[in-house]
């Protein structure tokens, strides 16, 4: 029936402070380790003529004439074009005219290709009506060799008793 009164009980005179819980993120929103699209290929249009050299992670799609080495991720020599140089890349399409060395993990000459040099590949496609004047060598690693063909290991000398 009776009740005490809180006032003359001992302990803090006032509650604490409610404690703020802490919000999660929107799912909405960005996230900033998001993958990045594939930049498009740049292209040198048909009216382009670079004389040095190309060096790029991306792809290059050559409409022009370069004289000069390419490097890249994938490389497209156009119909039309004309590469006056040595050709490294991942992927090599060769639809129009290489004179130089074509490197490549993969390297395709279409119909209309004209390839007047060496390519080392690791797998090759050579479609009927393409002209090519050159060697031909498969290497496991074609792009980081740049010696060209891999020495051969001195002969064994017989130990000397």
């Amino acid at each position: 029936m009776f009740s005490k009164s809180k006032i003359n009980e001992p302990g803090p005179a006032q509650d604490p402070a409610p404690v703020k819980k802490e919000e999660a993120p929107k799912m909405s929103d960005p996230t900033p380790t998001a993958p990045k699209a594939k930049p498009p290929a740049s292209v040198l249009s048909a009216d382009i003529q670079i004389t040095g050299d190309i060096k790029t992670t991306g792809d290059v799609n050559i409409e022009g004439a370069v004289e000069g080495d390419i490097r890249a991720h994938l490389l497209t020599v156009g119909e039309g074009a004309t590469v006056r140089g040595e050709c490294i890349a991942d992927d090599v399409v060769v639809n129009g005219r290489v004179v130089g060395k074509v490197r490549g993990l993969k390297v395709r000459l279409t119909s209309t290709a004209r390839v007047e040099g060496d390519i080392i590949h690791k797998t090759i496609a050579i479609e009927s009506g393409a002209h090519f004047e050159g060697s031909v060598q498969r290497q496991e690693d074609p792009l980081n060799n740049k010696g060209g063909a891999a020495k051969p290991a001195a002969p064994a000398q017989p130990a000397k008793s």
